[in-house]
C-alpha cells in the first residue's frame, strides 16, 4: 500500500528518489516524503498531497546527497499530515527511517521508550522504529557497522506485526540498512549505485537486475556493495535475478491512463499467458506444476482463495475446475478463509492468487494451508513476489506490469490461466478429452476476439455518457455471468464511487426488485445459450419497472433494449474474458466523465500489503 525507494551511488537522489515515487503513486498514498545525507547531517523534506507538491517543494532543490531514502504513504496510525509523513527521525536526528506495513505491538513499544525520555511528535506506529534503533545503538557494546547491524536487528526482533523498512545514519553517510519481514523490498543492482524499492518497475528503468529479500534478512549497502544478514547477523549468500520486464511497459505509452492502456494491452497480456502452454494438436505443458495424475486422483477439494478482483477470477475458474476436473471447488475471500479454521488437510490443494504476489491476507491464508498438510499453488503476476517463496508451486500470468489500481489485465490473465490449468489437470486425469480439446481451441482464438471486443469503444463511451450521473446501478447474470457482474459492479465502485450492487438474476424477485424504479440502469451479461431465454425474462421485468437495459452478449436477441454490445462467440467457460472488458471500459469512461483520478482511486492501493 504504500510505497518505498531509495538510492545510494554517485547521482544526486533527490531526483532519482522522486522518480521512483512517481512511479509508485498506483499504489494509493495521502503523502510523500524524502531523506538525504547531506553534508551537515540527514536532510528530510516531507508533506501531505502528492509527489509533484513535494517535487515542488522550496527546499528540495537545496539537497544534493546521494544517498537517500523515500516514501509514499497511505494512512494507518494517524492522519494524512505533514507529521505523520515519512520519513521518521529518532529524537537525536541520527536516524531516518521509512517503513512499510503495520507495528502492531507500537503501543507498548513507545510506551516503553517515554519511560526513557524519548518523545514523540506523530500518531504513526513507525515513529517508534527509528528511536527504538537508536535505544539499541546506544546500548550496544559492538563498534563499527557491527554496531548499526546489531541495533538493527535487536530493534526487528522486538518488532511485531510486518515491515519493510529504509534506514539512514548520519554516522554511516556512506551506507544504508534495508530489512524486510511479510512486506515487500527489492534491491536493484547498478554499477557503483544500488537502488531499493517496495516495487519492481518504481526502479526498472534503472536496471533489470534484482536481489529479493526474504523474511528476517537484512542488507548492509554501499555504492559498490551488498552485504546480506540473517537475524541472527550471519552473513548469506544472495545471487542476482534478471527481471526481463521491458521498462516502457511501466509508462503510459500515448495512453490517457494505465488503466486505458491495460485494458487496450488484454489481446497481448492473453496472448503471453497462453505462450506455449496449450497448443492445438499436443498436451498442455506447465514446466513449473508438477503434480501427477496419482496426486489429482487423490484431492477431494479444491480451495481458490484470493481478495477482490482475483477472488472474482477464481469464482470463473471454479466452474472450469469443476467442469473439467470434477472436482469440488470452493472459492473463498482470503481474509475469511484464514480466520475461520477451514477443514483442509493433505487431499486438499489450495490455489491462491494474487497480482503484486504480496497480498498480506493472501499470503497468511497460504501459510495456514501449509501447516494444515495442503498443497499449495499460487498464481502471481510478479516474479521473485512474496507469495512464490511461501507456495508449493507458483505459476505465472506473464501479464506485465500492471500499474492501475483497478485491476484489468490481470483478471482477464488469471481466468486464462485457471483455464490452462484444468486443462492440465484433466488431460492427467484423462477425463472430458472432448471438451479440453474445444476448450483448448476457444482458447487460441482469445488473442483476436479481445481486440475485437476492443473495437465497441465508442459505443461504450457513449453510454457511460448516460448514466455517468447515476447514484446506483445494478449488474445481474446467471452462472458464470453472474462472476462477471461481480467484477463489473467492483470496477464501477472503484473508479467511480457509483453505489453498484450485483445479482443472480434468479434472485431480482427475491428482494433486489425492489430496488428498481423508472430510470435506474441495469447491466446484464448473457453468454451462455442454455440460460438465455431465463435470463431475458428477468431482464424484462426490469424494463417493465422502468429500468435503462446494458446488455452484453454473444447471443442473438429479438427484444428492444437501450443498448446491446455483441462480443464474440467462445465457449461459455472462458466467456468472462470477453464479457468483462466493455464493462472495465464502462466503468473507465464513466470515471472520466465525472473527473476523477482513474489510476489512483481514493482510498484504494495496488497491493494490499496489510490487513
Amino acid at each position: 500500500m504504500c510505497g518505498i525507494v531509495g538510492y545510494i551511488g554517485e547521482k544526486k537522489a533527490k531526483p532519482i528518489l522522486i522518480n521512483g515515487l512517481l512511479r509508485l503513486e498506483y499504489r494509493g498514498y495521502d503523502s510523500a516524503g524524502i531523506s538525504t545525507i547531506e553534508k551537515s547531517g540527514i536532510k528530510t523534506i516531507k508533506n501531505k498531497g502528492r509527489v509533484a507538491e513535494l517535487e515542488n517543494s522550496d527546499e528540495i532543490n537545496k539537497l544534493n546527497g546521494t544517498i537517500g531514502i523515500g516514501h509514499t504513504r497511505w494512512a494507518t496510525h494517524g492522519k494524512p499530515s505533514t507529521t505523520n509523513s515519512h520519513p521518521h527521525m529518532d529524537n537525536s536526528n541520527t536516524f531516518s527511517v521509512v517503513h512499510n506495513g503495520i507495528i502492531e505491538n507500537y503501543a507498548g513499544l513507545k510506551e516503553f521508550l517515554k519511560s526513557r525520555k524519548y518523545t514523540f511528535l506523530s500518531d504513526t506506529d513507525t515513529e517508534v522504529i527509528p528511536n527504538l534503533i537508536h535505544f539499541n545503538y546506544q546500548n550496544s557494546e559492538e563498534k563499527g557497522k557491527k554496531r548499526l547491524l546489531e541495533a538493527v536487528t535487536n530493534t526487528s526482533k522486538m518488532l511485531k506485526g510486518s515491515f519493510a523498512i529504509e534506514i539512514l545514519c548520519s554516522d554511516f553517510p556512506d551506507n544504508m540498512v534495508v530489512v524486510r519481514k511479510d512486506s515487500p523490498l527489492v534491491i536493484g543492482k547498478g554499477v557503483n549505485e544500488n537502488y531499493i524499492s517496495s516495487d519492481i518497475p518504481a526502479i526498472l528503468s534503472f536496471t533489470k537486475d534484482f536481489y529479493l529479500l526474504n523474511d528476517n534478512e537484512f542488507a548492509f549497502i554501499s555504492r559498490d556493495q551488498i552485504e546480506f544478514y540473517d537475524e541472527d547477523m550471519n552473513i548469506i549468500k544472495k545471487e542476482a535475478r534478471n527481471i526481463t520486464w521491458d521498462a516502457g511497459a511501466a509508462e503510459k505509452g500515448g495512453y490517457p491512463d494505465f488503466m486505458f492502456k491495460e485494458i487496450n494491452e488484454q489481446p497481448k497480456s492473453v496472448r503471453e499467458t497462453i505462450g506455449a502452454r496449450i497448443t492445438q494438436n499436443s498436451k498442455s505443458s506447465i514446466p513449473d506444476l508438477k503434480l501427477d495424475k496419482e496426486y489429482l486422483k487423490t484431492i477431494n477439494k479444491i480451495f481458490i482463495v484470493a481478495c477482490g478482483t482475483a477472488m472474482y477470477a477464481g469464482m470463473a475458474g471454479k466452474t472450469i475446475l469443476e467442469s473439467l476436473c470434477e472436482i469440488p471447488v470452493e472459492v473463498e475471500a482470503a481474509s475469511e478463509f484464514r480466520y475461520r479454521n477451514p477443514i483442509v488437510n493433505e487431499k486438499t490443494l489450495c490455489i491462491f492468487i494474487t497480482q503484486s504476489g504480496e497480498t498480506a491476507d493472501t499470503i497468511a491464508a497460504l501459510k495456514l494451508a501449509k501447516s494444515k498438510n495442503a498443497k499449495t499453488l499460487a498464481i502471481s503476476n510478479v516474479i521473485g513476489a512474496s507469495i512464490s517463496r511461501e507456495a508449493d508451486y507458483t505459476i505465472y500470468t506473464h501479464a506485465g506490469p500492471e500499474i492501475a489500481v483497478a485491476s484489468t489485465k490481470a483478471y482477464t490473465s488469471q481466468i486464462v490461466l485457471l483455464a490452462i490449468i484444468a486443462i492440465n489437470f484433466a488431460e492427467k486425469l484423462e477425463i472430458n478429452q472432448e471438451k479440453v480439446n474445444e476448450l483448448k481451441s476457444d482458447i487460441l482464438l482469445l488473442p483476436s476476439q479481445l481486440e475485437e471486443v476492443l473495437k465497441n469503444t465508442e459505443r461504450i463511451k457513449s453510454f457511460a455518457q448516460r448514466i455517468y450521473k447515476e447514484k446506483d446501478v445494478f449488474f445481474i447474470g446467471r452462472g458464470i455471468d453472474y462472476t462477471v457482474a461481480l467484477e463489473g459492479s467492483l470496477k464501477l465502485k472503484e473508479i467511480s464511487y457509483i453505489h453498484s450492487e450485483a445479482y443472480p438474476s434468479g434472485e431480482l424477485k427475491h428482494g433486489p426488485i425492489a430496488l428498481i424504479e423508472n430510470d435506474v440502469t441495469i447491466i446484464s451479461i448473457l453468454t451462455n445459450r442454455l440460460l438465455v431465454e431465463k435470463s431475458i425474462s428477468n431482464i424484462q421485468e426490469v424494463v417493465t419497472r422502468g429500468a435503462k437495459t446494458f446488455i452484453i452478449t454473444n447471443q442473438e436477441l429479438n427484444h428492444n433494449f437501450d443498448e446491446v454490445i455483441t462480443i464474440p462467440k467462445t465457449n461459455p467457460l472462458i466467456s468472462p474474458i470477453l464479457s468483462v472488458v466493455p464493462l472495465q471500459i464502462l466503468a473507465y469512461y464513466i470515471s472520466k466523465e465525472k473527473g476523477l483520478d482513474v489510476d489512483k482511486p481514493r482510498n484504494l492501493a495496488k497491493s494490499v500489503t496489510v490487513e
